[in-house]
This record gives C-alpha cells, structure tokens and sequence, in this order.
C-alpha cells in the first residue's frame, strides 16, 4: 500500500483548503483479548494542546490529563469497535478498517477530509494514510490518545470480570501473567483465537512431552 506524502509544506495547503479535518487512529491490534478501538475526532483548526503525541509515549496519567483538554478543543468526537469475534471472523486489519470506517460514519458532521495512521478506508471522503501518523499530525495523535483511553477503561472493566488475567495492568496484552492465567484457566470469551495459536501449539507440546514421559 503507498502512503500519502506528508509535509509541513502539504499540512499547510490541508489546514488552508479544508475546514472539517478528522483525524483517524486505532488502539488495540496486538493484544491476545479484547477489541480493537478506534476514534475519529474533529478539532478546531486553532487547536494546539502542548504535549499532545502518539499515544504510546505517554502514560495513562499524562493521557488523562490532556484528554479533558482534547475534549474542550474538540468539535466532534466518536468511536468504533470491533471485537474479538469480529476479529478472528475477518482478521485483524480488516476488522480495524470496519471499525475505522464505523468511527468516521459517526460522526454527526460529515468532515472535509480523513487524516487516517497509514491506513485508507472504503469511504468516498477525501483521506490521506500517513506514515507515523500518531506522531506526526497532531488531529490522529489526539484520536489516538482518545482510543486508548476508552480501551484501557474497557479492559479495566473486564478485568473486574476476568480477575486472573492482569487485564487491568496489561489490557490484554501478552504478559507473563497474562499467561499465567491461560495456562490456569484457559480462554475468557473476549480472548482472540486466532490470535492463541501459539499459545495452543505450546500447550500440545507440554501434553506430548508429557505423554512421552
């Protein structure tokens, strides 16, 4: 897939011809449980938050703390979502364009145009897919921060539900207790199959081993 060129010199010229401009991003593609969340959010276009960067730099803290400030700036903020049966049914990327698609359909007002991390979706709205977007245009790095947030409180959530997987600490990532808690218990219902192979290919392993014993 060829990225949109992005510079200062073309930031400029997007900013001058176009009022609306969302900024598209996506939280949650690695984790072994849990959705994928992604956010569109429109700002006005003399916006300028200090701090605001990709999401992964920043603590939850930190995130806290601009995302009420992202929230006042904001024109227009929404979400998608896409779960893990949506996941394992399509894939991972094709899920987390449908769930980009969904944010920006969401939105009340239709924007101008997209400002999409790397991607491009199936949408007749003008977009550009930049390379590092999260870091590099300050409309995704405030939906990026957006996402994270909503989807740290929705595994937050599910930890309270799912208390021996460390959700709360690794929002469904693949930690050491993460798996602690597969080998104890086994798959929670928000776990991504697909996403377990290697975890279940280990586990054959052990039986064989033992079975050799």
């Amino acid at each position: 897939m060829k990225y949109s060129e992005y510079n200062d010199i073309i930031k400029k010229e997007i900013y001058e011809k176009y009022e609306l401009i969302a900024g598209i991003d996506e939280v949650g593609r690695g984790p072994l449980a849990g959705p994928v969340v992604t956010c569109a959010v429109i700002m006005k276009k003399d916006s300028h938050i200090k701090g605001v960067t990709d999401s992964k730099k920043l603590s939850r803290k930190k995130m806290l703390s601009l995302k009420e400030e992202i929230l006042q700036d904001a024109l227009e903020v929404s979400y998608g979502y896409a779960n893990n049966r949506m996941i394992d049914d399509i894939n991972i990327r094709q899920a987390t364009l449908l769930a980009m698609k969904n944010a920006v359909e969401a939105l009340e007002n239709k924007p101008d145009v997209l400002l999409i991390d790397a991607e491009r979706i199936d949408t007749e709205i003008p977009q550009l897919n930049i390379v590092k977007g999260d870091l590099n245009e300050y409309a995704i790095s405030c939906a990026s921060i957006l996402a994270k947030i909503r989807r740290d409180d929705i595994m937050i959530n599910f930890s309270k539900i799912y208390p021996y997987y460390s959700f709360q600490t690794n929002v469904g990532y693949g930690t050491k207790k993460h798996y602690e808690g597969l080998e104890k218990y086994g798959p929670t219902p928000i776990h991504r199959k697909s996403f377990l192979r290697k975890f279940y290919q280990r586990q054959e392993s052990f039986l064989w081993m033992e079975k050799e014993k």
